[in-house]
């Protein structure tokens, strides 16, 4: 004897759920059909959410069916009465704006020690050097964060191997990455990627603003700020606007590069920032195949710069292309082993020795 309407409404009516109710009483059992010994019928709930809790109902509402005379084979659906709700809109962030006003110099919460690496022209490393830096920092034991400022030119992201947009839980903090036991944020992590910045210097200013105020940097010992080259609002801004602990300049050891290392030293010297030393990068180059030793840029240079100007020659780095290929690949070469990330080793503990980080 085929089964009825009313003994399947009556198996379900005893199906008590979570508040006390049951099926049939709350109305939402909907689409029942009997075809012969097979039964279907929906289970309707007032939303999806409800409907996701709801499996385990479904299937002993199945069970329930399933065990009646006549009854060969059960099948419920779960389905939802509303729409499913609008998933709330991720906080909206913008960066890039105009500065804030602001009384004088300030700290950035949690940092003990602020570096900007400086250049006075573009080409010379400060990037990788800055990059680096951080790495072989945090190898020894440091917290270390690495600000990528060069707003128009941001490299860090593909130095550090991240791609990852950061979070705002709230759309006011920005919640930094991590890449191999550095903090980092840079603005090439907030724009499209290929996408220029075209902004006018307020937008820079404000921009840098956001980053070191906005940005959840935790407990740093260091922060290193890569700054791009040059003199300009960048600049200014941060030596303006943020405790320093001081500035370190990167330069290749040619003329041409010293004449601009020189009008950077004078800046940061005009603003009051502490010129903490200088490093020459790109000094020799060793050949992989001879060993043969080549002063391509000159030598030396640098070293004799720091002389002239009473300020520390904190070391120099040869022209490395293991360095450059580690730096394409995300992977800073002072997260390995080898001669140049022994020699960012001996550089960090320098630093670490003088003070500085």
């Amino acid at each position: 004897m085929a089964v009825t309407r009313d003994e399947i409404l009556g198996a379900l009516s005893r199906l008590t759920l979570p508040g006390g109710e049951d099926l049939v009483s709350r109305d939402m059992i909907r689409a029942l059909t009997i075809e012969g010994g097979a039964v279907r019928f929906v289970i309707e709930t007032t939303d999806p959410a409800e409907a996701a809790k709801m499996d385990g109902i479904r299937r002993a509402a199945e069970d329930i069916v399933r065990r009646l005379p006549g009854v060969e084979t059960a099948s419920a659906v779960l389905t939802a009465h509303g729409p499913a709700p609008k998933p709330a809109a991720p906080p909206s962030l913008k960066v890039g704006r105009h500065p804030t006003p602001q009384a004088g110099p300030a700290k950035v919460s949690g940092v003990d020690r602020i570096l900007a690496i400086g250049s006075g022209k573009g080409g010379v490393g400060k990037s990788t050097v800055s990059s680096n830096l951080a790495v072989a920092l945090a190898r020894e034991g440091r917290r270390v964060g690495l600000l990528d400022a060069d707003i128009y030119g941001p490299s860090q992201p593909r130095m550090m191997g991240v791609n990852k947009r950061p979070g705002s839980p709230d759309g006011k903090t920005i919640i930094p990455l991590q890449a191999h036991g550095v903090t980092m944020m840079s603005i090439g992590l907030m724009m499209e990627e290929g996408k220029a910045v075209v902004w006018r210097g307020p937008m820079l200013m404000g921009a840098l603003q956001q980053m070191l105020g906005q940005v959840q940097w935790g407990e740093l010992d260091v922060l290193i700020v890569d700054l791009p080259p040059g003199t300009g609002d960048v600049q200014l801004t941060l030596c303006q606007k943020t405790e320093l602990t001081g500035a370190i300049v990167v330069s290749t050891p040619q003329d041409v590069a010293l004449i601009d290392a020189r009008k950077a030293l004078d800046m940061f010297n005009n603003l009051g920032t502490p010129v903490l030393g200088l490093i020459e990068n790109m000094s020799t180059f060793h050949c992989p195949n001879c060993g043969h030793e080549s002063q391509i840029f000159g030598h030396g240079g640098v070293a004799a710069e720091a002389d002239k100007i009473g300020v520390p020659f904190l070391g120099s780095l040869p022209i490395d292309l293991d360095t450059r290929l580690a730096g394409d690949g995300g992977t800073p070469i002072a997260a390995g082993d080898g001669p140049m990330a022994d020699a960012y080793r001996a550089l960090a503990r320098r630093f670490i020795t003088g003070g500085m980080a």
